[in-house]
């Protein structure tokens, strides 16, 4: 039991926490899964809302969000700081086959989408493919503008459509013109696995394909199209602070 934070000290979870987009708790911003690691930031918000929520870094992917204060019981001393892995390109590659396999896994056990969700079985849609990634090992950024500025950026013809430079693994971003919202993991054949929310999409994990033509969430999807990424390194922590949001 933690009884006080310290910013010198890093922490590890002992149970899966959620963290929140506010001091105020009240929206999911991420999930942080039993064994991660975290640090306590010592900004001016933490003495004014200490006694709800405290503001924290995770460390595998730097992200800030706000714990409840309650949670802290849930928290360790780490023994050993947080220790970033290295992967060479082919070493993911190689491993690309059981992120794939992590997807389909979750999408055979009930869930739904679920806003923040990192840890199962609901998930929203970059919390999906991080969790994947980091099944085998591999960090990427947890949101999915950040996980479309941290991959490789690989050509895409949607006129005509032209999959051949695609590899499974690769990362497909939909979205707005000036960001990213969506991400989906690209099976093959213009087969992509991902967690879409209740509007638009089906309301947790499954496959669909980019094609102009469909149903309602298949043409969303298909106008939204950003481009695609190739994970090839995992993410080493800056210890900065980002953004929350997705």
């Amino acid at each position: 039991m933690v009884e006080c934070l310290s910013d010198s000290i890093e922490y590890i979870c002992r149970e899966n926490l959620d963290l929140y987009d506010s001091s105020e708790c009240k929206t999911l911003a991420t999930q942080a899964r039993k064994g991660r690691h975290l640090r306590w930031l010592p900004e001016p918000q933490n003495q004014i809302n200490r006694s709800m929520s405290i503001l924290v870094q995770l460390c595998e992917d730097d992200y800030t969000a706000w714990l409840g204060t309650g949670d802290q019981n849930h928290l360790e001393i780490a023994t050993q700081p947080y220790h970033a892995p290295v992967f060479s390109e082919a070493e993911i590659q190689a491993a690309i086959p059981q992120v794939i396999e992590f997807t389909q896994a979750a999408m055979e056990t009930p869930n739904y989408y679920l806003w923040g969700g990192t840890v199962g079985p609901d998930y929203d849609c970059s919390g999906l493919m991080q969790a994947a990634f980091a099944s085998v090992g591999i960090w990427i950024p947890r949101d999915a503008y950040q996980q479309e500025a941290f991959t490789q950026p690989i050509t895409f013809h949607r006129d005509p459509l032209d999959f051949s430079s695609l590899l499974p693994g690769d990362l497909i971003f939909f979205g707005t013109p000036q960001k990213a919202t969506h991400v989906g993991l690209y099976l093959t054949e213009g087969q992509y696995i991902h967690s879409s929310g209740r509007e638009h999409g089906r309301n947790g994990i499954k496959i669909d394909v980019l094609l102009p033509e469909g149903d309602a969430c298949i043409q969303y999807y298909f106008q939204q199209l950003r481009g695609v990424g190739r994970v090839i390194s995992s993410y080493q922590p800056t210890a900065s602070t980002h953004s929350l949001g997705l």
